[in-house]
């Protein structure tokens, strides 16, 4: 028995060798149209392969049962905006951590910590940015000023590193760059309503 989204699929008469043509079947009725898996539970137990293709090592004579879950890709836009709230809260507290361990004196490790802070940081911005050109449909002032008063501080930041001036980078962590950080929060809100209205 095969289940999408609670509805059973009838896949019709066709004989399947193994999973992959089921997949591949579902995939060409349009039935993941817009739309992205999230689970699936194979013989009721949450499947997801360990290497490209392993659906094809199953053969559909070991198959009870297949459920697919999935979600549009403008309600999983909205899940991912609610991630980024938390993204925002860890950015905040990597800094706070990077200046707190600079002014200890613990270079090695600030600067380990501060290198984890800007992949977080590059990871955000790309996430927001696609989110951004996909459903955002206005152009939003509060966002570029946000995105440029970031970019305009790690420049800052990068010339006070090349300097070696640990206090100053401890400062303007603190007294800068938490600030810029609590900003997102407002254009993450509107970014969720850029992507609610879209999908009206």
């Amino acid at each position: 028995m095969i289940v999408i989204d609670g509805k059973q699929y009838d896949i019709g008469a066709v004989n399947f060798q193994n999973l992959e043509q089921v997949f591949n079947k579902v995939v060409e009725d349009g039935h993941l149209e817009d739309r992205i898996v999230t689970d699936v539970l194979l013989n009721n137990e949450p499947f997801t392969e360990i290497y490209p293709h392993q659906s094809e090592d199953i053969e559909m004579s070991e198959v009870q049962s297949l459920e697919i879950v999935t979600m549009s890709a403008g309600e999983m836009a909205v899940e991912v905006t609610l991630e980024l709230y938390k993204v925002v809260n860890i950015m905040a507290e990597g800094g706070k951590r990077v200046a707190q361990l600079f002014r200890q004196a613990d270079d090695s490790e600030a600067l380990d910590t501060y290198q984890d802070l800007l992949d977080v940081i590059r990871n955000f911005l790309r996430t927001i940015g696609v989110l951004r050109d996909e459903y955002s449909l206005k152009d939003n002032a509060q966002y570029t000023k946000a995105a440029e008063n970031l970019n305009e501080l790690f420049t800052e930041m990068s010339s006070v590193l090349e300097n070696e001036d640990w206090i100053l980078l401890a400062d303007l962590l603190e007294y800068e760059f938490l600030p810029a950080v609590e900003k997102w929060k407002s254009v993450i809100k509107n970014l969720r309503d850029d992507i609610r209205a879209a999908r009206r």
